[in-house]
């Protein structure tokens, strides 16, 4: 009886062991996760600060785009 308790024993430890290295894959993706911690921080303390730094990214490709008309009416009232 001890030999088949001890042999129980060893499967339970084994099986254990085996468990504690494998690893799971995370169930969301980096970039879902970036978007919801975007959202989320929008509604938290520093909502303000997110909102703002959002609005100044657009802000740039805009003042890009409005750059490049200027640039191409003057090209064309020069030809």
């Amino acid at each position: 009886m001890t030999r088949a308790r001890a042999a129980a024993l060893a499967v339970v430890a084994a099986a254990a062991l085996a468990a504690c290295g494998r690893s799971d894959s995370p169930k969301v993706d980096a970039a879902t996760e970036r978007a919801q911690a975007t959202e989320r921080a929008k509604k938290d303390v520093f909502g303000a600060q997110v909102q703002a730094h959002e609005k100044a990214r657009t802000l740039g490709g805009d003042v890009n785009r409005k750059a490049q008309e200027g640039m191409d009416a003057a090209d064309k009232m020069s030809k």
